[in-house]
């Protein structure tokens, strides 16, 4: 066999035979063996018993880093999975949406599981972690695959399999269970000892440590007004056939897919209708709609769209822009790498906006404010003269608009809150879920690039510090929202492959960002393309793909 050379980022290089496996190397990673998730072999994230046949630079993947604390959740909802099949092989278990640090479970049957279920399942569980039973990542022939599948009742994996014509299938193994790799796992059930199992809706709650938690989980914060919207998105998806991605798959086969892309646009506009009745029912108190949500949720097309359905119910829709109301580069906070943080509540001229909105509110005249981004000041003049009468309506759309320090002159009763977020209902299968995240980084990605000239390695390479202003500035709010609004499409995935594919696949192996690229074309690979003409003018969609019928 030829020999290679292993480069590690402490420690002299080491020259050993191609073929050596990742896990070889353990002893000169830098961290115990428990403290190891994966192996990053020339910016590629690989499981520990991956083998190297190239010259390499391997360097490892923490289970405390944000890319470790994903792969131990992953590998938790997989020993999960182990277990309710050990213990009810005929009760398929069905992974539906997160929740805070959460996963939801229910099972297929619709039976509520009892107590004695609970109980069962947790100790199942540490059982299997306790056995620190390995976790095998293997290839094995299509044909093989398929059989397997169908075998174990993996209905939903077998038909994502349809979608693949390699030769060869990656799989994740531990004992006589088997699932599709969709990125690492944990090398041994041992690792997984944090979770809990707690009742929650008709099913439970998987809960797992946040972030930078080192293995405490937190106590359970709820939050119904999320859970709601996906549990109706989750109901309408089993409804109309669409629950998994094999399911959407198979409508492009079959060449049904525009008229699935019709009722999901249908069902999406009259949640819009359904969120202007309530402001209209208010109209008598609430004259300010503030619409806040997460990066790339659709909150601009979103605004757009309620504004006309505001019109139809005879209210008047003045919108205004947050950007206008930046307090000045000069006088923006820095953030710890001495860069303007621009999304911090103090970059913002509160007084002066509270000010406008409450002269608006008393029925006065005001001229809006213009800020000029290439001289980072705002204008003293030119800005668009507004006033609002007895059919008027504000809408307010900005990262802030949940939090009450944004508007605190502003009664509570004359503000209506909206919260706007891509909560993606469809699934892998039935045990591996689509994270909205990524839902979301696609659509960013896509956009950047479209619209800002960004390549696909600048928007993954910024994409932590967007979650971290997520955790920080709107997800803390979410509760205080009148009303959640999902922009989700269960069918625009397969369109994003068409625009993020191509991104993705320049993203090199020198780069770091290469091993999020890979993940990402690995998932996507999972979805049959649709075309993008296919796609209406005024879907939520072309904020992201383009050729919008609305102006931005």
């Amino acid at each position: 066999m030829n020999d290679i050379l292993i480069r590690f980022t402490e420690g002299d290089p080491v020259t050993c035979q191609a073929g050596i496996r990742a896990d070889s190397f353990a002893g000169r990673l830098g961290a115990g063996e428990h403290q190891i998730a994966a192996v990053r072999i020339n910016n590629e994230i690989l499981p520990l018993s991956a083998t190297i046949e190239v010259n390499a630079e391997v360097e490892p993947v923490l289970l405390e880093a944000p890319e470790g604390v994903m792969i131990y959740r992953r590998s938790l909802a997989f020993i999960l999975a182990i277990a309710a099949r050990e213990l009810f092989p005929e009760r398929s278990l069905y992974v539906g949406h997160s929740l805070g640090n959460s996963y939801y479970y229910t099972f297929m049957t619709g039976k509520k599981p009892s107590e004695k279920d609970m109980a069962d399942l947790g100790d199942r569980m540490l059982s299997i972690v306790k056995e620190n039973r390995p976790i095998e990542y293997r290839r094995i022939a299509y044909g093989d695959a398929l059989e397997l599948f169908e075998k174990n009742n993996q209905a939903d994996t077998r038909v994502l399999l349809d979608q693949r014509s390699d030769p060869v299938v990656k799989v994740n193994v531990c004992g006589t269970y088997a699932d599709l790799y969709i990125e690492p796992l944990v090398p041994r059930t041992g690792f997984l000892d944090a979770f809990d199992l707690m009742p929650y809706g008709e099913g439970f709650l998987l809960r797992f440590p946040a972030v930078g938690r080192n293995g405490v989980i937190d106590p359970f914060e709820d939050n119904p007004g999320i859970f709601t919207v996906y549990d109706e998105y989750k109901k309408w998806g089993r409804i109309v056939g669409v629950h998994a991605v094999g399911s959407l798959n198979r409508l492009v086969a079959e060449r049904t897919i525009r008229d699935y892309i019709r009722m999901a646009e249908a069902f999406q506009a009259r949640k819009i209708a359904d969120a202007a009745e309530k402001i209209w029912k208010k109209r008598d108190t609430a004259r300010v709609v503030l619409i806040a949500g997460p990066s790339s949720s659709g909150k601009t097309t979103s605004a757009k769209r309620l504004s006309i359905e505001l019109m139809v119910t005879g209210i008047r829709p003045i919108a205004i822009s947050l950007d206008d109301y930046y307090v000045g580069l000069e006088k923006t906070p820095r953030d710890e790498n001495g860069e303007p943080d621009f999304e911090c509540l103090e970059a913002l001229d509160i007084p002066f906006l509270n000010e406008q909105i409450l002269a608006l509110l008393d029925g006065k005249e005001v001229t809006l404010p213009v800020y000029d981004f290439k001289t980072g000041r705002r204008r003293e003049s030119g800005g668009k003269k507004i006033s609002l009468d007895r059919r008027s309506m504000l809408i307010v759309e900005g990262i802030h608009g949940l939090n009450d320090a944004l508007t605190p002159q502003i009664a509570r009763e004359t503000k209506f809150k909206l919260y706007v977020s891509a909560l993606t209902q469809l699934n892998l299968d039935d045990h591996n879920r689509i994270p909205t995240s990524d839902n979301r980084l696609l659509r960013r990605m896509v956009r950047d690039y479209q619209f800002r000239g960004k390549d696909a390695a600048g928007t993954i390479r910024m994409w932590p510090s967007v979650q971290a202003g997520e955790r920080k500035h709107i997800f803390p709010f979410q509760n205080g929202a009148d009303m959640a609004f999902n922009s989700a499409l269960d069918y625009e995935l397969s369109v994003l492959k068409y625009y993020a594919d191509p991104l993705l696949r320049a993203v090199k192996p020198k780069e770091r960002e290469y091993a999020e690229a890979v993940r990402l074309l690995s998932f996507l690979e999972n979805f049959a393309p649709i075309p993008p003409q296919y796609v209406p003018g005024t879907s939520i969609l072309r904020e992201f793909i383009g050729e919008s019928e609305f102006k931005y």
